[in-house]
Order: C-alpha cells, then sequence, then structure tokens
C-alpha cells in the first residue's frame, strides 16, 4: 500500500497501456481524487476482432472512476469537457497522443509526466528497451512538468535505479512501472518543496519507435551488442533470424568462451553444437543460444531442440 500523502487533490489521469496501470493505482490507493481517466479508444483484438479495452480502462472500470476516450484532443468539446472537470493536476503515463498547449494550460499545478529514463537522456517512445541496447548500467523514472516538446519539460525528481546484467525489456518494464507508482505520489506529496529544473540539450539520447526489423540480427555485429539486443527486445519485438529458410527467434542468449571449440573467426552466424549445447558465431567471439522457437513451434530450450535437429553446416542468415 502506498501512504496518504497530505496533497489529496482533484487529478485528471491520462494513460493508457499496462505501463501506467500502477501509477494509477498507487494515486487512487494515495487518496487523491481521481475525476477522470482520458485513455486511447477501444480496439479490436484477436481472431474474434473483438473489443478491447486498455489496461488503463480497465483500472479504471474496476474503481468507478469516469472514462473519457476521444479520437483527438484537439477539438472544442474535448477542452470544455476537461475544463469542466476544474482538477488541479493531470498526471500523464504513456498515453499515446500529444496534449495542446490549450490543455496543458488547464490545470492550476500543471501537467505533471512520468518518464522511464533518467531525462535529458533517451527522450522519445521506447528509454527502457534503448536502454538496455545501449548496455547503461542505470536508468529510473523522471518525473517532469509537460511542455509543447518531446520530454524536454522541466524535471521535478529522478528516481535510479541499476540495470542488472540479465535484464530484459521485460523485467526492467516491470520495475520501472513500479518506480513509477512510488514517484508520482512522492512527488505528488513533496510538490510544493520541488523547484523544477530546466533540462539541458546536451548528452541527449532519443530512443526512437521500436521496429520489428531491428530484431533483424547480424551476427557480424559485436558478440556483446547482440546479447544486449536480444534482451532488450525481449519480449517485444523479439530478436529472430533465419535457419533452412525459416523463421527462429532467439529467445536467450549468453556470451561464452569455449576452449575445445574450433571455427573462423569471420563465420558470422554458423552454429555449432555439441550434445546438449547450441553456439553461434559472431563478431568477437560466441554466444550460446539457451532458449530459441521456431515459427510455428512453442518455445524451447536448446538441448530440447537438439535432440531432433543436428546443425552441421548450418548457418543463421547475417541480417
Amino acid at each position: 500500500k502506498y501512504r496518504i500523502g497530505a496533497l489529496d487533490m482533484k487529478i485528471v489521469f491520462m494513460g493508457t497501456p499496462d505501463f501506467a496501470v500502477q501509477p494509477l493505482k498507487a494515486l487512487i490507493e494515495n487518496g487523491h481524487e481521481i475525476a477522470l481517466v482520458v485513455t486511447k479508444e477501444d480496439k479490436p483484438k484477436g481472431r474474434g476482432y473483438e473489443m478491447s479495452f486498455t489496461p488503463v480502462k480497465e483500472e479504471a472500470l474496476a474503481n468507478g472512476i469516469e472514462i473519457f476516450q476521444p479520437t483527438t484532443l484537439n477539438t472544442e468539446e474535448v477542452y470544455e469537457k476537461l475544463k469542466s472537470i476544474d482538477a488541479e493536476l493531470y498526471v500523464v503515463v504513456a498515453y499515446g497522443k500529444i496534449l495542446p498547449q490549450k490543455i496543458l494550460d488547464l490545470p492550476r499545478l500543471g501537467c505533471i509526466n512520468i518518464h522511464a529514463s533518467l531525462l535529458p537522456s533517451y527522450r522519445g517512445a521506447a528509454p527502457i528497451q534503448w536502454a538496455i541496447i545501449d548496455g547503461c548500467k542505470k536508468t529510473g523514472i523522471t518525473t517532469m512538468l509537460m511542455d509543447s516538446g518531446l520530454d524536454t519539460g522541466d524535471i521535478l525528481k529522478k528516481y535510479e535505479i541499476n540495470i542488472e546484467d540479465d535484464e530484459t525489456g521485460g523485467s526492467l518494464f516491470e520495475k520501472l512501472a513500479l518506480l513509477g507508482a512510488k514517484a508520482i505520489v512522492d512527488t505528488i506529496e513533496n510538490l510544493d518543496n520541488i523547484v523544477p529544473v530546466k533540462q539541458k540539450d546536451t548528452d541527449t539520447k532519443y530512443a526512437s519507435v521500436l521496429q520489428k526489423s531491428m530484431g533483424n540480427i547480424d551476427f557480424s555485429k559485436d558478440r556483446d551488442y547482440i546479447e544486449r539486443l536480444v534482451r532488450g527486445l525481449s519480449p517485444w519485438p523479439g530478436a529472430y533470424s533465419s535457419l533452412r529458410g525459416k523463421n527462429i527467434k532467439l529467445l536467450k542468449v549468453s556470451k561464452v568462451d569455449v576452449a575445445n571449440i574450433k571455427y573462423k573467426k569471420e563465420d558470422y552466424g554458423r552454429l555449432i553444437s555439441t550434445k546438449n549445447n547450441l553456439y553461434v558465431v559472431c563478431k568477437g567471439g560466441l554466444l550460446e543460444i539457451l532458449n530459441l522457437q521456431l515459427a510455428g513451434k512453442k518455445a524451447m530450450q536448446s538441448s530440447e531442440f537438439l535432440r531432433g535437429f543436428k546443425p552441421e553446416e548450418d548457418w543463421l542468415k547475417r541480417g
């Protein structure tokens, strides 16, 4: 449970995916009045194309909170709706739409955004995954006052955590969602004592949107980079290659040095197997493939894969 704060205020919460659910829960448990939840539109999902609610909408429904799902924020009707709520503060977490300046100016205390990086590093859509891919040792949550730029608003507070050596995009996502919940509660409770700090434009990195094509592994790249890529893109969009013309996902890999395995350093993508172990040649050494998934098959350990598959002169496609 999150402790009750001194500032029990009227809030409009704007968010859409799983990442925004924990902060919403924290605000509710902290005793703040969530006067309205704004989230993206329902979308058809699955083979039956049934309409699917956003995770934030599900949480709002469970708590009896009014829900607003405009297709755009750039109408007078939307502005008047939000104005009528007369909220003191907006909290925005991965909402997925740009807020016009007219709406940013509505709440008396401004719009606070939870961003999953230590700004100004990793502005943009995918800071969690890029921090892993780039080999960062630390990341965290930044709470900031929103402006019209992309993650350029004044910083309120930063909350730092370590990135573990085996961290995946999925595991870091969960940690930062929980940290984001604690961060928004702490920031609001201490809002009177926080002096916003303008961001510097030095040392900024842009965390661009993830594309499925990013996971197409080029084994001529450095093995350290490939190992981080596999972790960073797990569980989505995933790292993959092709084997005998069929797609193969690499779910988990590990950097290894095996003295008794001989190979040419330039044989990038070559598969080498022992009885229970599967390796691939990369620039700088071997990666052991621990878990994989063939197209149309379930995920499996490499030892299970090798019971029915004996790579002899097989290669994974290079990019």
